[in-house]
């Protein structure tokens, strides 16, 4: 029997036929996002914004838009937009990016200006460009917000980094002649093409009965236990998502993903319960070996099942046994693993009950705007995936948040397994990497 990859590979194949330059086919990772987008009743996708403060009047919007088309321009991803025909997803590469600098309408009575953006994107249709510019006013503070927020499924964490810095580097130059010419597109948008076929052929050659298997007996025990949704817990005009933050002292080589692991199941224990098997994604991965480092999206998304019967500590050697022997997998895309745990007769449908990102800031430039350097800030509030979202920052020191839906937990007992987790990661480290 042929493997998902394979199936969609031909799929992909017998639709673009001579059209190869203007429907590319799509990774395992960007296939979990269209899904994820068709499943949602209100179509929405996954978005990644990133948002920065600028002092009043640094930012002059018509260049600020010149600079993200010519972004755009120069990334295939940045210029296409995920769409599915006759049942296969695909990229549809537009001649001409479409990328804008968006003004929303002025703030309302008692609206903040990052009610503003989380408005702005709330609003986000799924049918326009996949990179999209947000700016507003914080009269308050004399500051500009720019909020600079693409379409998941064109862009993983390791493009945010170029992302900024050739945005910045748009923003310098002259406007006539800037674009990339007709020779240069096309040797990009081949390098775009060959990484993804590269990444189809090592999820490809990964999908082996005896990974099936393993993940089958790995996830067996996973169902989504998220609580149901509570009626009326979240008061009429409360934000549809809480968040809670931790700064901690760095320690000498960071946290350990082991470590984190743990400390999420420490959490996971104060939202579920004792003996529950908790499915926690987290992405993993790269480009593939020998392929340009192209704008895109190729971390896969692993399923670690969190055991909330351990306490923080006890499971520490064997969690890194399992993670270790779960990355010797990764190449198996997400809907293969799903697809091998039904066939293995669970009743997981591939749902997350929370999500771990982890990024080091020392890889992450600043957005600097003719010399004026962006301060980073977060816009909290806005719609989360699943229950409960972890993101660790690694640098100068550990930064902690916690994000989760209101319409699923309390804010209460969200409050007690953010404190449960900072708690888990005081300790002294542990020594597996």
């Amino acid at each position: 029997m042929l493997s998902i990859t394979s199936q969609y590979l031909a799929r992909y194949r017998r639709l673009a036929g001579d059209r190869s330059d203007t429907l590319l086919p799509v990774t395992g990772a960007q296939r979990r996002f269209v899904l994820v987008r068709a499943l949602d009743p209100k179509g929405r996708p996954d978005l990644v914004p990133m948002f920065f403060a600028f002092p009043s009047g640094t930012i002059d919007p018509e260049r600020l838009r010149a600079a993200a088309r010519r972004l755009a321009a120069r990334h295939t991803a940045l210029r296409s937009r995920p769409t599915v025909v006759r049942g296969t997803p695909v990229l549809s590469v537009a001649a001409d990016p479409d990328v804008g600098v968006t003004r929303p309408a002025a703030p309302g009575p008692g609206e903040s200006p990052a009610d503003t953006l989380r408005r702005a994107l709330a609003s986000w249709d799924a049918q326009g460009p996949s990179l999209r510019l947000f700016l507003v006013h914080d009269e308050e503070r004399a500051e500009d917000l720019l909020a600079v927020v693409l379409d998941h499924a064109v862009c993983d964490g390791r493009s945010l980094a170029r992302i900024v810095d050739e945005l910045g580097s748009a923003y310098a130059e002259e406007a006539a002649g800037s674009f990339p010419g007709p020779g240069e597109t096309q040797a990009e948008l081949t390098a775009y093409r060959e990484a993804v076929l590269g990444q189809l052929a090592a999820e490809e050659k990964a999908e082996t009965p005896g990974a099936a298997a393993y993940w089958a007996d790995r996830l067996r025990a996973l169902h989504t236990h998220a609580p149901l949704p509570r009626p009326a817990r979240v008061p009429e005009g409360a934000k549809p998502s809480g968040a809670a933050q931790a700064r901690l002292p760095a320690r000498d080589g960071g946290v350990s993903f082991p470590g984190l692991l743990d400390a999420c199941r420490s959490a996971a224990r104060e939202l579920y319960g004792p003996d529950r098997a908790v499915p926690l994604g987290y992405p993993w991965g790269g480009r593939p070996t020998g392929a340009e480092p192209v704008v895109g999206c190729f971390l896969n998304t692993l399923v670690f099942p969190v055991d909330t019967g351990h306490a923080h500590g006890s499971g520490s050697e064997s969690t890194a046994d399992a993670w270790w022997d779960d990355l010797d997998r990764a190449d198996v895309p997400f809907d293969a693993v799903v697809a091998a745990v039904r066939a293995a007769g669970s009743g997981w449908t591939g749902g997350l009950d929370g999500l771990l990102t982890v990024d080091d800031d020392t890889r992450r430039p600043p957005l600097v705007l003719d010399g004026v350097e962006g301060r980073e800030v977060h816009v909290d509030g806005r719609p989360v995936r699943g229950p409960f979202a972890v993101s660790v920052t690694q640098g100068a020191e550990i930064r902690l948040r916690m994000a989760w839906d209101r319409a699923v937990l309390d804010d209460e007992t969200a409050h007690r397994a953010f404190d449960a987790l900072t708690h888990a990661l005081r300790p002294s480290d542990h020594t597996v990497r």
